[in-house]
């Protein structure tokens, strides 16, 4: 026997020794084609090892991050379902429950036949290149590098995905049976209306994406509306949205980084921007948008929420330590008390919170499963591997979501007056009108 043989008796060995535990739905196929459990069926979840390297790496470092590289890079794939099947199928088992079934002895010989194996390739393709995303610093070029990194992708590519306004956050659904473009409409009129919009005022959108929100605004509520992107891919889409619309002559579009605005707006929205902020820069860039808001103006602060924890030490899990290397470098979750508390010091008095997480839920699995039917095309615009990363981060994200590790506030504040006035109405039924 070869000592290629050898290692795949004993990968065979003990992904036979582990199976059983996998219950019904769930088999393991190693390199030669075999499967454990022998006899899989066509509506089994098989988790597929396409070559001994891939044990190798996760003999030699066994992390999670280690599996999302092998993920993205084919070398551990899925058959016969998705992401979605295999955390609806996955058994509730404990690392104890796995090292009894394995046998410690077999586990450490196994191990160490593959410690020698040399691993592959395990490096995705953006890491070490010039102008890689640098992590959150806060100074403007780190910031664009970081934006650039996501959402520079290509516009082609996010449109396979996304709604036909190109929408990047949380959309929001009226019925849960809502499609994807109608509950993106809902979404920006609601941020609308929360604001409050007049003819006439003066709106600032800071991360205006594509430019969906701002072109509403001057459209449907009459403002002057100017928006701000770090993505040169976003702002020549908003460009061409707002000639398309013929909107020149009311909305504008920069590509500029928060903390270079200049001006003063009546009404100032944030959507899906603050997570990129960092938070060792939060209290500055409250200031800045308060700073930028009149008195008496509204902002609405929407963002994707983290639970607080006693303490509340930042200590991330694997799975948000591996978005923030491959997805959104530099970017950082607040919980909500943070974002009011942070609110209050900069001079506003919070007057609404919503939570969205439900429809984030959705929005995300809508998404995924978008980008996933378009598989083929997204692989010819932004190749194989980010596509396989980018439904692995959809699905991800939606499961999270839906099990609530993380969430998404809609807040709004107005400028504190020292005579405490504020104008608004007594109630929010205007809000949620028919």
């Amino acid at each position: 026997m070869t000592a290629a043989e050898r290692r795949l008796a004993l990968a065979r060995e003990l992904a036979d020794a582990v199976a059983p535990l996998l219950g019904p739905h769930l088999a393991l196929k190693l390199w030669d084609g075999a499967t454990s459990p022998r006899e899989v069926g066509p509506d089994r979840l098989v988790v597929r090892f396409a070559d001994e390297g891939t044990l190798a790496a996760l003999a030699k470092s066994p992390k999670l991050d280690t599996l999302v590289r092998l993920h993205a890079l084919g070398r551990v794939d899925l058959e016969n379902g998705d992401l979605f099947d295999l955390a609806e199928r996955r058994p509730s088992l404990r690392g104890r429950d796995l090292l009894r079934a394995a046998g410690p002895l077999r586990l450490a010989r196994t191990a160490a036949a593959f410690l020698k194996v040399p691993v592959g390739e395990t490096r995705l393709p953006w890491e070490g290149q010039p102008g890689a995303a640098p992590g959150r610093s806060g100074d403007p070029d780190d910031n664009q590098k970081n934006i650039a990194h996501h959402y520079d992708v290509s516009n082609a590519f996010y449109r396979l995905f996304l709604d036909e306004q190109l929408i990047y956050s949380c959309a929001y659904f009226q019925d849960w049976d809502e499609d994807l473009d109608a509950a993106q409409r809902a979404k920006i009129d609601l941020v609308c209306r929360k604001l409050r919009l007049q003819p006439g005022e003066r709106f600032l959108d800071v991360g205006c994406g594509w430019g969906a929100l701002i072109c509403h605004a001057a459209e449907a509520y009459g403002v002057t509306a100017h928006g701000v992107t770090l993505s040169r891919e976003q702002l020549a889409g908003a460009q061409a949205l707002i000639q398309a619309r013929g909107l020149q002559s009311r909305v504008t579009v920069a590509l500029a980084d928060w903390t270079t605005v200049g001006g003063e707006f009546d009404k100032i929205a944030s959507v899906g921007m603050f997570e990129h902020v960092g938070l060792k820069n939060a209290d500055a860039y409250y200031k800045g948008i308060r700073r930028l808001l009149k008195p008496g103006g509204l902002y609405l602060h929407h963002a994707i929420t983290r639970r607080a924890k006693r303490g509340d030490e930042r200590k991330l899990r694997p799975e948000a330590k591996a978005i923030l290397r491959h997805i959104f470098p530099g970017a950082e979750l607040d919980h909500i008390g943070a974002t009011l508390s942070g609110l209050e010091r900069a001079g506003f008095e919070p007057q609404d919170v919503e939570a969205l997480r439900r429809h984030y839920a959705r929005t995300t699995a809508l998404w995924c499963r978008r980008l996933q039917a378009n598989r083929e095309a997204a692989i010819a615009e932004a190749g194989e591997v980010r596509t396989r990363m980018w439904i692995a981060y959809l699905a991800g994200v939606s499961l999270a979501f839906a099990r609530g590790s993380i969430g998404v506030c809609q807040t709004l504040a107005s400028s504190r007056a020292k005579s405490g006035a504020v104008d608004l109405p007594s109630t929010r039924a205007d809000i949620y009108r028919a």
